[in-house]
């Protein structure tokens, strides 16, 4: 019975939940998904979520259970720490942590204790609310010092990052983004950090996939520990992971389980695991190549179309709109972009003067649509739609247009076809 398709038992049982969810499918088909953190797993990925796995108990490690009956989530497991490790060139991988968030909890209290300084980068920036926001745990247990882009670059400034290293003397250093368009320089950050003795933490979840398929620089090499999700470019199952040199293992394993988590997800594991297959595949690599190509095309349509993209463009999957010298906010586009059948999000930019709730900015990424097959030509197409509908946010005809072309784009390229 496992083998066969579970849906005919679901909509028996629950026809409401079933109706939801064929919705949710209908508008990822019909849409246009372009929200930076978001991508579609594939079908062996989905198949691998609904599993038998996710009845199992399984706390500890592999080999070292508190429950019986753990020989085969034990093996997958397994599977998942060796792939994954292999993927990054990594010493040890954990593959327990239920999200990015909870992965960097666990990095966190693995080296430091409540009270400590750790610096990361600003929200408004572009960091992730876990790099010490007052209103997440980061920054309810810890003392914050946030770092911003340049004014006028919008990009990182290393030297002034020393010079603010050097003066704050964090314990910990947070590198990674949220909605930051440009590569890191993990190497000269490890540099930093060794000048007060902190730990350099990179979180990845953007840019893991790139960084897997070799066109991001891996900060792996460098980083006393990297955490991530799996659920971007990874394009993977929603989940964390954490890899590290082998000399600190004991620890950031001991503070995922028991530390901050009872029992994994093994479903999630597993699939993680098939994630994780995936991304060492040659098509993968080109896939993200094809990411970075369709973003950095994405972006010069709205460049030459007068838009502020902001760093004046991008090197990874994802860049920035700055609205503010157009009259227009982030809330307002969003709103009027999703009306024409486009998915992106609100965001705040450097500086911004506008609150998160409303904002200057939207945020726009490739993977999804790259997922999908589109291509250059596509990008061209979907950015003229796009600034179409930002020039005219109040004319509900064009958007209704717009909607029209989106829905026509949707259909040459199905997902899960």
């Amino acid at each position: 019975m496992y083998k066969e398709n579970l849906f005919p038992f679901l909509e028996e049982t629950d026809p409401e939940i079933m109706e939801t969810m064929s919705s949710e499918l209908a508008r990822q088909q019909d849409q246009l998904e372009m929200i930076a953190s978001e991508n579609f797993a594939s079908k062996a990925v989905l198949a691998a979520l609904s599993n038998p796995m996710q009845n199992k108990y399984a706390e500890g490690y592999p080999g070292k259970r508190y429950y019986g009956g753990c020989k085969f989530v034990d093996q997958a497991e397994e599977l998942a720490r060796e792939r994954l490790k292999k993927l990054f060139g990594a010493e040890h991988a954990n593959v327990q942590p239920h999200s990015g968030t909870q992965a960097n909890i666990t990095a966190y209290l693995a080296f430091l204790k409540p009270g400590a300084k750790i610096m990361g980068m600003s929200l408004s920036h572009g960091g992730h609310l876990s790099h010490g926001h007052p209103v997440n745990f980061s920054g309810m247990f810890f003392d914050v010092v946030h770092y911003e882009v340049d004014r006028k670059t919008r990009m990182l400034d290393y030297d002034a990052i020393e010079k603010q290293v050097l003066k704050e003397k964090p314990e910990l250093f947070v590198a990674g983004a949220s909605a930051y368009s440009r590569t890191w320089d993990f190497e000269r950050l490890r540099a930093v950090c060794d000048r007060v003795g902190a730990i350099l933490m990179v979180d990845i979840a953007h840019i893991a996939g790139l960084i897997a398929a070799g066109v991001h620089p891996s900060p792996v090499p460098y980083a006393d520990v990297v955490t991530s999700t799996t659920h971007k470019t990874l394009r993977g199952p929603r989940g964390g992971f954490i890899v590290c040199p082998e000399k600190y293992a004991k620890s950031i394993d001991k503070l995922n389980f028991p530390g901050t988590q009872g029992g994994p997800f093994m479903h999630a594991i597993a699939a993680k695991a098939v994630c994780f297959k995936e991304a060492m595949s040659d098509e993968f690599g080109e896939y993200q190549r094809q990411v970075i190509a369709n973003a950095k095309r994405l972006a010069s349509v709205f460049m030459e179309a007068g838009f502020e993209v902001v760093s004046g463009g991008t090197d990874n999957h994802l860049f920035l709109l700055d609205l503010s010298n157009r009259e227009l906010t982030g809330k307002a586009a969003e709103r009027a972009l999703d009306r024409a059948g486009v998915t992106v999000n609100k965001n705040t930019v450097p500086f911004d003067e506008k609150s998160p709730f409303v904002t200057s900015g939207i945020r726009i990424g490739t993977p999804a649509l790259t997922t999908r097959g589109m291509k250059e030509r596509e990008m061209d197409e979907i950015g003229s739609l796009m600034i179409r509908v930002l020039d005219n946010i109040e004319d509900e005809n064009v958007i209704a247009g717009v909607k029209e072309a989106v829905a026509d784009i949707a259909k040459r390229f199905p997902l899960y076809g």
